[in-house]
């Protein structure tokens, strides 16, 4: 590996957003002594994407390379993987394409990365940059928006207290993702219809499993664009729900494998009681309150998670003998 460090920014028709964080990419500060480079995955676009990467490539005259990739398997977890494979560099930084960095992201990227040889991850302090302003009754969910605030002070993460960071902005070291996350994994993305999310806790479940250290820190700052259509209450029922889902096969995860059949026993009927003494205690603010009913999708998802994620195994399986 001859870079630095590598920019990988997986999108998905995002001709109308990469502008802007292309732009940021552009402005940073403090980096004249690195070798580093901008990956733009395309993970199937149907709008110009390509077309908007060939016109800034065909006027570019950067130091670092604007590179552009294509990935038609559909799933964040896929451009995510092909972004590692390709990478010309040890560290790489994942963006979406709604994450506008700071001037100095890279720079304070680097330095965390190489004065923290253990951490095979690096979670951003994210910010909301809301396109109207998000109503108090939403706020104790908001971090669900890959929002992520965990104070001034870098720290590990534990994952069974504090879960995962998202993966916007996230800094990560290409020998732990290369040797530990699965080629084919489980948890893709929300793809089409499915509503089956978490693929980014599941890459860093592997990776903390490894003996790799997941770190968040503050110093690197980003804001993540959020439009309103974001806060509205059928979107975020979906988000609930693609959490809740996807909840078991993480909880199997970090488990070792003995203690997963009597873990799927204990964790099923303490999830049962939690959404029957919820809805018997808020049912009557479902249809009023969207915090309530989040939470309800929420716990039902996860209620049921077990059960969904054994018939999408059949159903994957079956699907591989019809294709």
């Amino acid at each position: 590996m001859s870079l630095d460090l590598t920019v990988a920014i997986p999108t998905y028709n995002g001709e109308s957003r990469l502008p802007k964080v292309i732009e940021h990419l552009q402005s940073q500060q403090g980096i004249e002594n690195l070798n580093w480079e901008i990956l733009v995955v395309d993970n199937n676009s149907k709008d110009g994407t390509a077309q908007l990467v060939q016109n800034y490539q065909a006027n570019w005259n950067q130091p670092y390379l604007l590179k552009y990739l294509s990935e038609i398997q559909q799933g964040a977890a896929f451009a995510r993987a092909k972004a590692i494979q390709e990478a010309q560099s040890e560290i790489i930084c994942f963006l979406d394409d709604d994450n506008l960095p700071a001037p100095n992201w890279i720079l304070e990227s680097y330095k965390f990365a190489v004065n923290n040889p253990h951490a095979g991850a690096i979670a951003s302090r994210i910010s909301g940059k809301f396109e109207v302003n998000p109503p108090e009754n939403i706020k104790p969910i908001i971090f669900y928006l890959a929002i992520t605030e965990r104070g001034e002070k870098p720290h590990l993460f534990e994952p069974r207290k504090q879960g995962f960071p998202p993966t916007a902005g996230l800094v990560v070291r290409r020998q732990a993702w290369q040797d530990n996350v699965p080629k084919q994994p489980f948890l893709i993305g929300r793809v089409g219809s499915s509503m089956l999310g978490s693929e980014d806790a599941e890459a860093l479940c592997y990776i903390q499993k490894a003996g790799w250290e997941i770190w968040y820190n503050p110093a690197m700052q980003i804001e993540h664009i959020i439009p309103a259509s974001r806060l509205e209450r059928n979107y975020l029922i979906s988000i609930m729900q693609s959490v809740g889902l996807a909840r078991h096969h993480l909880r199997m995860l970090i488990l070792p494998i003995w203690q997963r059949p009597f873990a799927f026993f204990a964790y099923f009927v303490n999830d049962l009681r939690k959404f029957v003494l919820y809805y018997i205690r808020y049912y009557k603010l479902i249809n009023s309150d969207i915090l309530t009913a989040c939470e309800l999708e929420r716990l039902r998802s996860t209620m049921i998670s077990p059960f969904y994620l054994e018939t999408l195994k059949i159903r994957r399986f079956f699907q591989k003998f019809i294709t």
